[in-house]
């Protein structure tokens, strides 16, 4: 059985960072990632955008340089995954039958795209959207000549694929059950933008839609709706979300539902465990106090620089600001706070000038700002959450008021 003082389970932002953050303060124990690609740590973020329009190459989203990893010992246990956890022992089983011991041991895994589950869901060209072999898939049948192309799910991965393929030439068609996009994550104003912005640019954008099966024989040939509709299509990306990846952690008896449960700490309630980024879930301060996960690099990043401190003994308790982004077309969406829960939202600017902030208010408090093109809005009206600021309403609206001027 090999070891080492410090295993991270999982080679994303989370698990790098988590790493990184290990070196830099200080720690000179063992430390190992294991992860399920072959990849060194890389981006995910730029799959649905720049490297799936073909702006980067792979080698441009690496976290940091194969060698770095080498010259700082920090060990890399590649395509590979882990099956179980002994708490007990402090072991893991990996998917080649290897043993692995830990002192303390990070889970960063992240989680695996969401199936469909109706009749066809088992055809071949259908693509989700989630790692470097997904994107290299889906491009490869794009260059061989795969022109309809139906997405189902409008979320960001769904929107951002979407516009990339558009911009390839292909025919779009996007698909979403719920009565606008973006739904669990925005208020009307933002839906109904994007939702025109991508119908402008030639997507065949539907809302309200069931899918009830995929036909083809062998390899999808068409999307039938619940309606008996059959949209024809060479190829399906599915983006309808993450299942967290905690199976072995539940089995080995750590708490959590949708995800694994931790403390402020970061802690899981087994011993010397730890989670971070999208598949644990804490009490969001930003969100009330809701127990939830919240799926974004900052969060991953600043939870593994959280662990990593406390490893080194520098226990604080994780208070991140969250934030968010989206690249569409020539649209820069950067998004402050979390907007759970939001009873008001105001709008500033004009969404016609394609150039405006969403402004979520709960019982006159500002928690969170969805922000189109609008730069300085967002790095201002951070700070109005931050503040838990409650403006006056006819100042939030005016454009030519600037944010920082409502502290």
């Amino acid at each position: 059985m090999t070891q080492a003082d410090v295993v991270i389970v999982g080679a994303g932002h989370g698990g790098a960072q988590c790493a990184i953050a290990l070196r830099q303060n200080g720690f000179a124990g063992s430390v190992a990632i294991i992860g399920r690609e072959p990849e060194p740590p890389y981006e995910r973020p730029p799959l649905s955008k720049e490297y799936f329009a073909r702006e980067k190459t792979f080698d441009r989203l690496y976290i940091r340089p194969p060698a770095f990893w080498e010259e700082k010992q920090v060990e890399l246990l590649l395509n590979r995954e882990v099956v179980s956890v002994d708490p007990a022992a402090k072991q893991l089983t990996l998917s080649d039958g290897t043993r692995f011991g830990y002192g303390t041991l990070v889970w960063a895994t992240g989680g695996d795209p969401r199936r469909l589950t109706c009749p066809g869901s088992d055809l071949a060209g259908l693509h989700p959207v989630r790692t470097r072999a997904d994107c290299d898939q889906l491009m490869g049948e794009i260059d061989g000549g795969v022109k309809n192309i139906v997405v189902i799910g409008g979320g960001y991965i769904g929107l951002e694929a979407a516009a990339v393929l558009t911009k390839l030439g292909c025919k779009v068609t996007l698909l979403e059950a719920l009565p606008r996009v973006l739904a669990r994550v925005a208020g009307e104003d933002l839906s109904a933008f994007y939702e025109k912005e991508h119908r402008d640019h030639g997507v065949d954008l539907r809302t309200g839609v069931a899918v009830e099966a995929l036909e083809g024989e062998g390899r999808v040939t068409g999307v039938k709706l619940a309606d008996g509709t059959v949209i024809p299509a060479d190829a399906v990306i599915v983006g309808i979300g993450i299942v967290p990846a905690v199976g072995p952690l539940i089995a080995a008896g750590a708490s959590g539902g949708n995800g694994v449960d931790v403390d402020e700490y970061c802690r899981t309630s087994l011993p010397d465990i730890y989670a971070i980024g999208d598949c644990a879930a804490f009490a969001c301060a930003y969100a009330g106090g809701t127990v939830m996960r919240v799926e974004s690099v900052q969060n991953a990043n600043d939870m593994a620089t959280c662990v990593a401190k406390a490893v080194c003994g520098d226990v604080q308790p994780y208070h991140a600001f969250p934030w968010f982004w989206s690249n569409q077309y020539d649209l820069r969406l950067q998004t402050a706070g979390i907007s759970l829960g939001y009873t008001e939202t105001l709008v500033r600017g004009d969404p016609a000038a394609r150039a405006f902030s969403v402004v979520y208010l709960k019982d006159g408090k500002v928690i969170a700002l969805d922000c189109v093109n609008m730069v300085k809005d967002y790095v201002q009206g951070r700070k109005l959450v931050e503040a838990g600021a409650s403006p006056d309403k006819a100042q939030l609206v005016d454009a030519g008021v600037a944010l920082k001027d409502l502290l």
